[in-house]
């Protein structure tokens, strides 16, 4: 007599095997039934521990085709050494992903008032928001805000984020800014008169940044209060920036604003 198969699903309708991948200490990972997106800090029987940038963890379960790797499905596997290892952190405090490449752009992007923001924002930030596929650009000035707004014509897929300088309430900078705010636009300010102040004197090694009288250029007035080369704030400003190896080097106030839009952007503020 023959022998069937109790399966009777035609070949090509049966799903491909996803392929096995270790679930090695730092691969990233997506858990597509809930979005959680993070790396692996642990491997254990039949369940593996992802860890997000912001340091939460869940446990899932390791399941044929329970994970996205890049986009596409695959089965996690216990790797052949199971034993937990601490992930290392980018400058911003975030799971480090070795060798992940960057992700798509996102139509939602982020906008920067000054070159030097854009700079500082880039050089702690950058690693994540080429993971998260962020694309951030510059903004001369809070004046162009209307237009780019209306340009760019932000919706739920697309969102803007717009960082600036010094947002004081009732200033002609801040009813433009109220005025482009909406669900899917969002304006926030630090409250520093220049973004050099966002660094930390003592990543400088001075005790503090010195008060400049009103009308005089803030800039120059600290550089000659310093004892620094007034004649080139771009190049004392390159100086500085050398001295920001991580988020440890800036305030919390600027901190939590560029985490905010990033927040935004990405739509995980809410998740």
């Amino acid at each position: 007599m023959r022998q069937y198969s109790p399966d009777l699903t035609p070949p090509w309708k049966k799903p491909k095997p996803a392929p096995e991948v270790p679930a090695d200490p730092g691969l990233v990972v997506e858990e597509p039934g809930t979005g959680f997106c993070g790396a692996v800090i642990r491997c254990e029987a039949g369940t593996v521990t992802l860890e997000d940038r912001f340091g939460k963890h869940r446990v899932f379960p390791l399941e044929p085709r329970g994970f996205l790797l890049e986009g596409k499905v695959v089965t996690l596997v216990r790797p052949s050494s199971a034993a937990p290892v601490r992930p290392t952190r980018t400058a911003s405090g975030s799971v480090a992903v070795p060798g992940a490449r960057a992700r798509v752009a996102r139509a939602g992007r982020i906008y920067v008032e000054g070159r030097h923001d854009a700079e500082l924002v880039e050089k702690v930030w950058g690693d994540d928001l080429r993971i998260e596929g962020v694309v951030v650009e510059y903004l001369e000035g809070v004046d162009d805000l209307p237009s780019i707004v209306t340009e760019f014509a932000p919706g739920p897929d697309a969102r803007l984020g717009i960082l600036v300088d010094h947002l004081v309430p009732g200033t002609k900078e801040w009813r433009i800014a109220e005025s482009v705010t909406s669900e899917h636009a969002l304006v926030v300010g630090h409250p520093y008169i220049d973004i050099w102040e966002a660094v930390k004197p003592s990543s400088l090694g001075i005790a503090g940044w010195p008060k400049v009288p009103r009308g005089q250029d803030w800039k120059t007035g600290v550089c000659r209060a310093l004892g620094w080369p007034s004649e080139n704030t771009g190049a004392v400003w390159q100086a500085i920036l050398q001295r920001v190896g991580s988020y440890k080097d800036l305030e919390p106030e600027l901190l939590g604003k560029v985490e905010e839009l990033i927040d935004f952007v990405t739509g995980s503020g809410g998740a």
